[in-house]
C-alpha cells in the first residue's frame, strides 16, 4: 500500500529566515514587480522606495547574500520561444523519493520539482526544445523508465489565467485573501524570433549583476550600445518573449514557508468566468486550466503562498467561499527537490537526450 507523506509545513515565528525590516520588504516588493528596462534600474527602484541608489543596491546584495533573494534575472516565456512544456504528476516510491528526484532533476527542462501529499507524490514541470528528437512524450517515457514511476499523469496547460510569482511582502492574510481585478487569459502560442533574439537571451539570462548599470555587461558582450539592448528587450517584452526582469525570492527564507496547490472541480461552463477571478486573488501566483481524468476531476489549479499553512488555507477558503466550489483539494509540498529558471538555447537539452536516450 502506498504511503502518503505527511507535509512538513514550516512556519517561521519571526517571518524570514534572516532578519529583514520594513524597508527590506518594501524594496523586495519593488524588485519583484517594478524593476524597469532602464539603464539605471536600481535608481528607479530607489526613487519608488524613497532611498538612495546605493542603499537599494546594498540591501539587494545583502538579501542575495542571506539567500532571501534567489536571483535578479530576466524571465523569458517558455511557450513563446516554442518550447513544449507541461506539469507532470508521478507516482514514485514513497520510501525513496530522492532517487527518482535525482533522475528527474537531471533533465535541464525540469525547473520545479516537489514532493506533495498525494498518491501522485512527485510534481514537476518539464520543458523540451521545439526541435527535440524525443519530444515531451518521449522524454516522459524515458523518465518513467529510469525512475520506475508506477504512473505518470500529464497535466498540460489548456488555458493560462495567471503566472506571476510576486510574494506580497507587506500584505496581511486579509489582503492576500482578497479578490483583485480579473485579467484576460494569457496567450500560449509561440511567436517568431530571430538570431539576435537568441543572442540577447544567451547574454542576459541568469543572474544580473548588482551594479548601477546591470545591462551594460550584456550589451558589451553583444557589441551593442546599452540603449540598443534595452530597446530590443522592450521589443521582446511587447512580443511576449520577455515577461519581465525581476527579483526571484527563496520563498521559505523570505517568510513564505507554505505553498498549497489548490485544485478545483469547476464545471466546464464556468471555467472561463471563474478562472480569471480566481487568478486575481493576491495570494495566488499561478492559475491554470488543466485536463481532467476519470479519477481526477479538478480542472483549475491555483498556487497559494503564505507565511503558514493556515494563511494558505485562508486564501483558498476565501476562493471556495466566493465561488461556492465544494469539490476541491489542497496539495502541500513537503520537499522542494528543484527550483531554477530555465536556461534557453544551450547544449544541455541535446546532451541529455544523447546521454539518456541516444537521441
Amino acid at each position: 500500500m502506498a504511503v502518503t507523506p505527511t507535509p512538513k509545513i514550516r512556519s517561521r515565528k519571526d517571518g524570514a529566515a534572516a532578519p529583514i525590516d520594513d524597508v527590506d520588504r518594501k524594496v523586495l516588493n519593488f524588485m519583484q514587480g517594478k524593476f524597469p528596462l532602464q539603464a539605471k534600474p536600481y535608481a528607479a527602484v530607489a526613487q519608488l522606495a524613497e532611498l538612495t541608489e546605493a542603499e537599494v543596491m546594498a540591501r539587494v546584495q545583502r538579501l542575495l547574500d542571506d539567500r532571501i533573494i534567489r536571483q535578479v534575472t530576466p524571465i523569458y516565456d517558455t511557450r513563446a520561444l516554442g518550447y513544449g512544456s507541461m506539469l507532470v504528476a508521478a507516482k514514485v516510491d514513497p520510501e525513496h523519493p530522492w532517487r527518482a528526484a535525482k533522475i528527474i532533476n537531471s533533465h535541464p527542462g525540469v525547473s520545479h520539482n516537489y514532493l506533495r501529499n498525494h498518491d501522485f507524490n512527485m510534481w514537476f514541470t518539464l520543458a523540451v526544445e521545439g526541435d527535440s528528437k524525443l519530444g515531451l512524450q518521449g522524454t516522459l517515457d524515458v523518465l518513467q523508465e529510469l525512475t520506475g514511476a508506477e504512473s505518470i499523469r500529464q497535466l498540460p496547460t489548456l488555458k493560462l489565467f495567471k503566472i506571476r510569482m510576486d510574494l506580497e511582502m507587506e500584505g496581511d492574510t486579509k489582503s492576500l485573501s482578497t479578490e483583485g481585478v480579473a485579467e484576460a487569459p494569457v496567450e500560449l502560442e509561440g511567436v517568431p524570433y530571430d538570431e539576435l533574439d537568441i543572442a540577447v537571451i544567451r547574454a542576459t539570462q541568469g543572474d544580473l549583476p548588482v551594479v548601477a548599470e546591470p545591462y551594460a555587461p550584456a550589451a558589451a558582450e553583444l557589441g551593442m550600445t546599452q540603449a540598443a539592448l534595452l530597446e530590443h528587450l522592450a521589443g521582446m517584452k511587447e512580443r511576449g518573449i520577455l515577461r519581465r526582469v525581476a527579483a526571484i525570492l527563496f520563498h521559505r527564507r523570505a517568510g513564505f514557508s507554505a505553498n498549497g496547490m489548490g485544485v478545483w472541480a469547476v464545471p466546464e461552463e464556468r471555467i472561463a468566468e471563474f478562472g480569471p477571478r480566481m487568478a486575481s486573488f493576491r495570494g495566488i501566483s499561478h492559475c491554470y486550466q488543466r485536463p481532467t481524468y476519470e479519477d481526477w476531476p479538478y480542472s483549475i489549479f491555483t498556487m497559494a503562498h503564505g507565511r503558514s499553512k493556515e494563511e494558505c488555507d485562508a486564501i483558498l477558503d476565501a476562493i471556495a467561499g466566493e465561488f461556492g466550489i465544494t469539490e476541491r483539494a489542497t496539495l502541500y509540498s513537503s520537499t522542494e527537490f528543484k527550483k531554477i529558471r530555465l536556461l534557453y538555447f544551450t547544449d544541455d537539452f541535446k546532451n541529455w537526450e544523447a546521454q539518456y536516450a541516444g537521441a
